[in-house]
């Protein structure tokens, strides 16, 4: 049976099972990743899911950086007259758009609108900065606020606001652009498999689903617990949309005056999101150690007259292991043991140090691993030896269990009605064959309420056709790809 301590956890989140979405609630609130606020839609990020998507964030900001992109910070309000250059951006973005009418009691002259992106300001600067092709490429990025007015939200996922990185750039060609937008796609699947240890499937938007506003859209594509997918990241290729409305020009080296060619990427908060619905379980969550703000809880187990000794052996550990491994001690004297254990598994800390005073006349201590809840008997002077490993171990199988996951719930299917079927009882990924019709693609959407997720890439990241004799799941024509059907967050 369980103790008396993990049942009033357990009881406290709602079961996966019986309802996936209030499990994620229960989880973001309980594990103190989150709160709501009187603001409808936004979010506080409270200081442990803070310190999360700080790891996340900085393990991201220096591959950024290491692609040689430097970092700004561009105006939260955007002059309406700015947005409305670009047509169909605006038109993407309408519905969401927060607007500013007034600054105190007057009335605004024009209104300004809180950035839902930040292609529209930042293209009105880039056309003053940038004159010559020695000015190229210019390649930044920022980490930023902005808000989409959502009328369904969702803690992390889908907010009112959200904290993300866009990242802007301007090239001199064609070609480079688009090396560009595959590269940071790359950067975006390394990262999120390195460090969240979410396996991705990295592809090409269609034209229903890119981009307002951009000539390619590429995404990485997760697929959760629940078996939707989750649009982790995008990388677009802008062409010279933008940099036509905006008349970003350059004088090249012959003399001519010419369009820049843009790119512009980013990944948000709801990172956070995908990671619990990657790696959670039915006692909260299991953060992968790489991003985990804390990485091994020492919580001292004792009884009256052992509680000095135990204590002073505690932190004795936790000064020697804090040069290798983001490490606390929980010495809270008001509650038990038992009760710290299921509190730390609920915060999903990859590693739990437990030592008593048996564990100090053996000169050893008990590791227990989150993932698997196996525990480990370790000697204290192998401890600083064995525990950067046992991380790595952890990090490693964590990603390997989501790929078993994801690959065991992704199917190739026999015909539209087996189609219809796997999408409404199991869900996962569906690779299909499409012929290519956008009106296909709506239609199918709007029957099973599955999307194209991508278009898969070859290793040249090019799009990959579909095999010889492969035909269109809907209307039995030669598949142009096959692509991931699925449903989505």
């Amino acid at each position: 049976m369980a103790p008396k301590d993990e049942k009033k956890f357990i009881k406290e989140i709602t079961p996966k099972s019986e309802d996936y979405s209030q499990w994620y609630l229960d989880v973001v609130r309980k594990a103190d990743l989150a709160d709501y606020t009187t603001i409808k839609g936004c979010m506080v990020i409270k200081p442990y899911g803070f310190g999360l998507w700080e790891n996340i964030r900085d393990a991201l900001d220096k591959r950024i950086k290491e692609t040689g992109h430097q970092n700004a910070y561009f105006p939260l309000f955007v002059p309406e007259s700015l947005l409305q250059k670009e047509a169909d951006h605006i038109a993407g973005f309408a519905p969401e758009v927060a607007w500013v009418t007034h600054a105190g009691n007057e009335k605004l002259e024009e209104r300004l609108a809180i950035r839902p992106t930040s292609e529209a300001i930042i293209c009105s600067i880039y056309s003053k900065w940038v004159q010559s092709y020695r000015d190229l490429p210019l390649l930044i990025n920022q980490w930023a606020n902005v808000v989409r007015w959502e009328k369904v939200t969702r803690l992390f996922l889908r907010t009112t606001e959200f904290l993300w990185q866009e990242g802007h750039t301007c090239h001199r060609t064609e070609e480079e652009a688009q090396e560009e937008t595959l590269k940071m796609l790359r950067v975006y699947q390394e990262f999120a498999e390195t460090e969240l240890a979410m396996p991705i499937i990295p592809g090409l938007k269609t034209e229903n689903e890119k981009f307002p506003g951009a000539v390619f859209t590429y995404t990485i594509e997760g697929l959760m617990g629940d078996g939707r997918a989750l649009q982790a990241g995008t990388s677009h290729n802008l062409g010279q949309h933008f940099s036509k409305m905006f008349d970003i020009q350059f004088l090249d080296e012959d003399e001519q005056r010419k369009f820049v060619w843009q790119t512009s990427w980013g990944v948000s908060t709801r990172l956070v999101g995908g990671v619990i619905m990657t790696h959670g379980d039915e006692n909260g969550l299991i953060l992968p150690p790489r991003i985990a703000p804390i990485q091994v809880v020492i919580v001292p187990v004792f009884r009256g007259d052992t509680r000095d000794a135990v204590l002073e052996k505690a932190r004795e550990l936790e000064k020697a292991l804090k040069p290798i491994a983001r490490v606390k001690l929980d010495d809270r004297d008001n509650v038990t043991p038992g009760f710290k254990f299921n509190d730390w598994e609920m915060k999903g800390v990859p590693v739990r140090l437990e030592i008593g005073p048996k564990d100090i006349e053996k000169n050893q201590c008990v590791l227990a691993r989150r993932d698997t809840r196996e525990k480990l008997f370790v000697p204290l002077e192998e401890l600083a030896a064995t525990l950067p490993e046992l991380l790595k171990t952890i990090q490693s199988d964590m990603l390997e269990r989501a790929r078993k996951f994801r690959d065991d719930n992704t199917r190739r299917v026999a015909d539209y009605d087996e189609f219809k079927r796997v999408m409404e009882n199991d869900r996962g990924f569906i690779l299909a064959g499409w012929c290519g019709d956008s009106e296909v693609e709506t239609k199918i959407k709007e029957e099973t309420k599955a999307t194209i997720r991508c278009i898969p890439l070859d290793d040249a990241n090019n799009p990959i056709p579909a095999p010889e004799g492969t035909v269109c799941i809907y209307t039995g024509k030669p598949a142009k790809f096959e692509v991931y059907f699925a449903r989505s967050y």
